[in-house]
C-alpha cells in the first residue's frame, strides 16, 4: 500500500472521470495527468491498468522533502517517483518534469487529459485560461476525454481573475461542432479542513467540466470567441 497523498483528504469529482474513462476508452489507454503533484490520480489510473503521462513541475513534488502539515508538524513526504515506485507502477508511468507549456505536445498525446484545481494558480497567470484549456484539448486525438476540477470565485478578488471560473464560461472553449459537454457540475461553497499549504479550514467552491472531443467536426465549425 503506498504512502498516502498529501492531498488523500481534498475534495474531487475524479472517480466519475474514472467511471467515464472506463466507460469510453479501451483498457490500456493514455491518460495525461496536468499537474500531477505526488501521484493522488496517476496510481489509482495506472493501478487500474491506464498507460499515464504525469506532467509536473514543482521540485516538492519530483524530490520529495520536509513539509509542515496540520496537527502533525514536519514530517517526510515522497516524491511522485518514490510513490509511483513504491505502488509498482513504474512502467505504467512516465513523469514529465516541465512546465506544462513548455513540454512538447507530442509527449504528453494521450486519449484522456484530466487535470485537478491547477489552472487557477498563480504560476498559470502568465498566460490566458483559454491557451491553457486549449493545450489541453491540443493534447486528445478525435473521441478523447477532457476532464478538469477547478476552483470557481468566492472571494471579492477572484472576480477579477479569469482563472477562477464556471462551468457556464468553459463552454464558449468547447463549441459544439467539435465538442460533446458529457457532465457540468459546481458545488455551494463548502468549508474544507486544513491540509499542506493551508493548515487552517478554509473556504472553496469547485466546478467540474467533462467533454469528449468529436471523430468528425461538422463543417463550419469554429471556436467561439465571444
Amino acid at each position: 500500500m503506498p504512502t498516502p497523498s498529501l492531498w488523500e483528504q481534498t475534495l474531487t469529482f475524479f472517480p466519475q472521470f474514472v467511471r467515464e474513462l472506463d466507460d469510453r476508452c479501451a483498457p490500456g489507454a493514455t491518460v495525461t495527468v496536468i499537474g500531477a503533484s505526488d501521484g493522488k490520480f496517476v496510481l489509482p489510473l495506472a493501478e487500474a491498468g491506464y498507460h499515464v503521462i504525469a506532467v509536473e513541475n514543482d521540485p516538492q513534488a519530483l524530490h520529495g522533502g520536509e513539509v509542515l502539515l496540520p496537527v502533525a508538524g514536519f514530517a517526510y513526504a515522497p516524491s511522485l517517483a518514490e510513490r509511483v515506485a513504491e505502488a509498482g507502477v513504474t512502467s505504467q508511468v512516465r513523469i514529465e518534469p516541465h512546465d506544462f507549456f513548455d513540454t512538447a505536445l507530442t509527449d504528453m498525446q494521450a486519449d484522456a487529459v484530466w487535470t485537478s484545481c491547477s489552472w487557477h494558480y498563480s504560476a498559470n497567470h502568465r498566460r490566458p485560461l483559454r491557451e491553457f484549456i486549449g493545450r489541453m484539448q491540443d493534447l486528445l486525438a478525435p473521441s478523447g476525454l477532457f476532464g478538469a476540477e477547478f476552483m470557481m470565485p468566492i472571494e471579492d478578488n477572484h472576480y477579477l481573475m479569469e482563472h477562477y471560473t464556471t462551468p457556464d464560461k468553459l463552454f464558449r472553449c468547447f463549441p459544439c461542432g467539435t465538442w460533446e459537454v458529457l457532465l457540468t457540475l459546481r458545488t455551494d461553497p463548502f468549508i474544507e479542513r486544513p491540509h499542506v499549504g493551508q493548515l487552517h479550514d478554509h473556504t472553496h467552491r469547485m466546478g467540474v467540466f467533462f467533454a469528449a472531443k468529436r471523430e468528425h467536426v461538422d463543417e463550419g465549425s469554429e471556436l467561439d470567441e465571444a
